[in-house]
């Protein structure tokens, strides 16, 4: 089993590091509000450092799940003398891909391998271990990575190079943007004509129109409940790494970038916290 640190435990990295220590593996955990990593070790088998560098200090992975690129750039500065030949460094935060690429020349002056590997299916999947994750690196960084990640994930895909990972995941992010967009319109379309939306999203789900979105929150959505994934705080975090993205490759994206201005106003009222799938709050119900 491997020696293991883990650096953030929010909603998603808290279960991945706990799958971790239950497939026998030596974990230290980190976080930047250290009563949270306090509390996990008290229900996970691990340790637990109030210094990121020491935590990571003789590890062979070194895993991060934070938020944001100064997030990831802060931490990596503090871990950085702590790196060494042979180790992995995990980044599953979802970040952009010139961070990656970054890091990655900076870990190899080190001795070290750098994975990008953004990771999707969002809060329930980090629970039951079954996320997926997309990587960017070399093939023998993902090798010996993948036996690690397999602990909490169901699919590992190496894309390509460093940044490739982090590419995917904006892929990702735009596809579910216009998926929910279209299934808030028609959801809200079969209301305004008093069909029985649980036929409905039966008789459709079978064909053309099949998503994980449609299976997994057509009822939620219909019932205006908003508390069971991804924050649109972060999915907007996501999109504008996405659209900063396709300004400098030169991309089109117009759904994308109507879609996180709706996002927006769904923040507005109130629903920063609220889950993705909340795009449908600001379409009108029958009678409104």
């Amino acid at each position: 089993m491997a020696r293991v640190a883990f650096l953030g435990l929010g909603v998603m990295g808290a279960p991945m590091a706990a799958h971790l220590a239950r497939a026998g593996h030596r974990v230290t955990v980190w976080n930047r509000t250290h009563e949270k990593a306090r509390a996990w070790c008290e229900s996970n088998r691990g340790m637990t450092e109030s210094d990121a560098a020491d935590a990571v200090f003789g590890a062979e992975f070194v895993l991060m799940c934070l938020g944001d690129d100064p997030d990831v750039a802060a931490v990596y500065d503090q871990i950085e003398p702590s790196l060494g030949g042979g180790m992995v460094v995990i980044d599953h935060t979802t970040a952009s891909a010139g961070l990656a690429r970054d890091l990655a020349a900076r870990a190899g002056s080190k001795g070290a391998a750098f994975l990008d590997a953004p990771i999707s299916g969002g809060e329930a999947g980090a629970r039951k271990g079954q996320l997926t994750v997309m990587c960017g690196g070399s093939d023998a960084a993902f090798a010996k990575a993948e036996p690690v990640m397999k602990a909490y994930s169901a699919r590992m895909t190496l894309i390509g190079e460093s940044g490739a990972g982090q590419l995917a995941k904006s892929v990702n992010q735009i596809c579910i943007a216009g998926i929910l967009q279209g299934l808030s319109e028609g959801i809200a379309f079969a209301e305004h004509e008093g069909l029985d939306i649980e036929k409905v999203i039966t008789a459709i789900s079978g064909g053309a129109a099949q998503s994980w979105q449609m299976e997994n929150r057509w009822k939620t959505m219909a019932g205006r409940e908003f508390d069971f994934g991804f924050a649109i705080d972060w999915m907007r975090k996501d999109l504008r790494i996405a659209l900063e993205t396709a300004r400098n490759n030169g991309a089109s994206l117009p759904l994308t970038a109507l879609v996180d201005q709706y996002y927006a106003d769904v923040q507005a009222m109130g629903g920063a916290r609220w889950d993705t799938s909340s795009l449908i709050a600001r379409l009108p119900k029958r009678g409104d």
